[in-house]
């Protein structure tokens, strides 16, 4: 005979919680009131016999009980959510929203998806631009393409590739400029810096560069205008090997010097646990993985 749980509502609340660590989250996600998902833990508590959570002034933290309980409550729910979804037709096919920045957008994804719907013509993909990372708990998206270091809390996270930092520059600027035959020539050119990912101290470095200071030059938010300056000729960009591969296979940006350096970035492939296993993001997934490593 099989044991009776607990209510399901404690349950689902104990696992929101527990997996934002955050009451006031736990409640937005579910729409319900924070004093609600406190009522519904307290009840699962008294339920169990013991705490799951340890309540500090301004921090939640798990009980040994709430760990042993957290993973088998999300996996459940993901399980739950999966079924629901593919009763209601909305697993396989259909719209399939992925949020991005809009140099992995351009540089990467978008030149690739024409592939994407030869091997998947059911799904329809919308691709939304944010800088901001996504609240999978107000709907809307189901995959985020994230450059960083991987650091998502409460989220399903798969690496997808790694990349290498060199610089690059238009071949119009080579022949126009002063001659570039080692890396200390680049200190009568424009650097462009990139306000999200600054590099060029670890690439002088390992040029074996050293007493000059290079952080002087042009910088920009987005990565997609210092390539696009780097490519108009008015100087020289910290090329990132992913986002610049086609402008070097097609001669709108070259490679002067051999010598890169690897990113402590990488992207990642970003969804909610209870949408991680649904057909269609599943299939989003590994068709990345597999054009990230082609």
């Amino acid at each position: 005979m099989l044991r009776a749980l607990p209510p399901l509502n404690g349950l689902r609340a104990f696992e929101a919680a527990a997996r934002h660590l955050n009451f006031t989250r736990a409640a937005e996600e579910l729409n319900v009131t924070q004093a609600a998902v406190s009522h519904q833990i307290k009840g699962l508590e008294e339920r169990l016999g013991q705490p799951l959570f340890r309540r500090l002034n301004r921090k939640l933290l798990l009980t040994d009980a709430g760990q042993t309980l957290l993973a088998p409550m999300t996996e459940a729910f993901s399980i739950m959510t999966d079924a629901v979804a593919r009763i209601e037709g909305d697993d396989a096919t259909g719209a399939l929203t992925i949020t991005t920045l809009d140099s992995i957008a351009s540089n990467w994804l978008v030149p690739r998806l024409g592939r994407f719907r030869e091997s998947h013509p059911d799904i329809d993909v919308r691709i939304t631009i944010s800088d901001s990372l996504v609240d999978f708990s107000e709907g809307g998206v189901d995959v985020a393409l994230r450059y960083g270091l991987g650091d998502y809390p409460g989220l399903h996270v798969v690496p997808m590739m790694t990349e290498d930092l060199f610089p690059v520059c238009s071949p119009a600027l080579l022949e126009s400029g002063p001659p570039l035959n080692a890396p200390e020539d680049l200190r009568h050119y424009t650097l462009f810096h990139d306000d999200v990912l600054e590099g060029w101290t670890e690439w002088f470095a390992a040029a074996g560069v050293t007493g000059g200071d290079f952080t002087h030059g042009p910088a920009f938010s987005h990565s997609n205008l210092v390539m696009r300056s780097a490519i108009a000729g008015e100087g020289v960009a910290l090329g990132r090997s992913q986002l610049v591969a086609d402008e070097l296979a097609s001669g709108r940006l070259v490679k002067p010097f051999e010598i890169s350096v690897p990113s402590t970035w990488a992207y990642y492939i970003v969804s909610a646990p209870a949408h991680a296993n649904r057909q269609k993001v599943k299939a989003f997934r590994e068709w990345a993985l597999e054009q990230a490593n082609t």
